[in-house]
């Protein structure tokens, strides 16, 4: 099964390399990968095509002409897709990922159609609130 990474970016210059080079690396997955710029005024445009030129080439980068925020940088990159399971991955490195590969192939091995991730899952964000 081939996977799609789908990561809008938006002004994340520092993290946005870092990202690509950590979803590069996970060779065990057939992936697509898919970089919505949603018109970002640092140097994130440049990060993303030093990682294209430089490391692999076969990324799909949109660039939009206004921002239009984390939904329409995801709208934007639907007609693109050609995996068989879509994954969005942040580029702020949020979250890992080297995760991806846990999350997906539950799908993968047919054992569910959907997986969720959490941030605040098993941790003590919470523990403080009064009610």
């Amino acid at each position: 099964m081939k996977l799609t990474i789908i990561i809008p970016c938006y002004n994340e210059d520092k993290t946005i390399g870092t990202i690509l080079k950590k979803i590069v690396n996970l060779k065990q997955l057939e992936k697509q990968i898919i970089i919505i710029d949603d018109f970002s005024t640092d140097n994130s445009l440049n990060e993303i095509q030093k990682v294209k030129k430089n490391i692999f080439n076969d990324i799909l980068v949109i660039r939009h002409n206004k921002n239009l925020g984390k939904g329409g940088s995801i709208k934007s990159s639907q007609k693109f897709i050609n995996g068989d399971v879509v994954i969005i991955q942040d580029a702020d490195l949020e979250y890992d990922p080297e995760d991806i590969p846990r999350l997906v192939m539950p799908i993968f091995d047919k054992k569910y159609q959907v997986v969720y991730g959490s941030r605040i899952l098993k941790k003590k964000y919470f523990e403080n609130l009064q009610i």
